[in-house]
């Protein structure tokens, strides 16, 4: 059976990466930076982190 974990969208505006997350475990939550690797680099790190005790 699948189940949904979490719910992520990518945005650019200006020159900033956003991302949006959303999850039961962590709630809503933005990650924001100029560089693209910057910001995925927080956002595994914190998804890591999250499912590790999931």
């Amino acid at each position: 059976m699948e189940e949904i974990l979490c719910n992520v969208e990518l945005v650019k505006e200006n020159n900033d990466f956003i991302i949006r997350i959303q999850s039961d475990l962590g709630g809503e939550r933005d990650y924001k930076s100029t560089n693209f690797e910057e910001v995925l680099d927080q956002l595994v790190q914190d998804l890591q982190e999250e499912f590790e005790s999931f």
